[in-house]
């Protein structure tokens, strides 16, 4: 049984990593608006039927379908905040968890509009392979989703840190008010911020149809893995959002091998609720009184 840990492992860093990948981008908006996106899972899987339509139904190379796509959940995402959740932002703070579901719900009904319960299977843009390491496998698919969300932390990371653009974000995470006063446009900036949270989702829903079947309920799961990988790591945490996603990986692939597979399905339920109750900030979060 040990035998099988490494390989374990290795699976459980490489979904881990997705995982990592929505949280990053859930955590983008988090940072700059102090806002959950409950609807975000939704999202991702809009921008991954995106690629899928502009790249079969187009005929489009796949990098420019990505591009696209990256392109209009920017817009989906700029609207809906400026549309939809800018007007309520005074109003109490259950009404932004509302609105963030019922959008969410909307998206995935326009896709089970055109795409009802069937299941698609999009192919990769490279060539799959496996390489041994004595025991272990390792597939291209392991190689090409590690290294997007490394490069996705290293970019996010010195944007956050070493920008003026960064400074903004941690001014506005601080203080709205504060910011405000300064001569910041929040409105607008968090209109930016949730295009840019929903882009990044895109890629991560992108990776996710390479090697998960693409359904309209995708959304769903994926908030849900999302969600507990980010209050693993820490709300607000880029790098506690990326060990969040690993970890939660490695306890699902260890849990559902050693004791019973249906751990596969329950960790993401379970993990936040063992965490709120020992560590409410996470692993790399701070207490504060946030708005959700």
């Amino acid at each position: 049984m040990l035998t099988l840990l490494p390989q374990l492992l290795i699976s459980g860093i490489s979904t881990g990593m997705l995982y990592a990948l929505i949280a990053l981008s859930m955590t983008v908006v988090y940072r700059a608006t102090t806002v959950v996106n409950f609807g975000h899972g939704d999202m991702v899987a809009a921008g991954a039927y995106a690629v899928f339509v502009f790249g079969l139904g187009f005929g489009l190379p796949f990098l420019v379908a990505l591009a696209l796509a990256i392109v209009l959940l920017f817009a989906v995402g700029f609207a809906t905040q400026r549309l939809l959740l800018q007007p309520i932002v005074g109003g109490p703070h259950l009404s932004l968890a509302m609105m963030a579901l019922a959008i969410g719900y909307t998206l995935r009904g326009v896709l089970r509009l055109e795409w009802g319960n069937e299941t698609i299977n999009p192919q990769r843009p490279y060539l799959q392979d496996a390489y041994m390491f004595g025991n272990v496998v390792i597939t291209t698919d392991d190689v090409v989703i590690c290294g997007i969300v490394l490069l996705l932390l290293v970019v996010l990371f010195l944007l956050f840190q070493a920008t003026p653009l960064g400074k903004v974000i941690q001014a506005t995470f601080q203080s709205q008010r504060g910011a405000a006063l300064v001569g910041i446009n929040v409105p607008l900036f968090h209109a930016f911020m949730w295009g840019g949270g929903t882009a990044l989702g895109a890629i991560g829903g992108v990776m996710l149809s390479m090697i998960a079947p693409l359904t309209p309920d995708l959304g769903q799961w994926t908030l849900v893995q999302g969600f507990a990988a980010m209050t693993l790591g820490g709300f607000g945490s880029l790098g506690g959002a990326v060990v969040g996603g690993i970890l939660l990986g490695i306890i699902q692939k260890l849990l559902g091998f050693y004791l019973n597979t249906v751990f596969i399905e329950i960790t993401g339920y379970l993990v936040p609720i063992v965490v709120l109750l020992l560590r409410p900030q996470g692993l790399f979060g701070r207490r504060a009184a946030v708005r959700v």
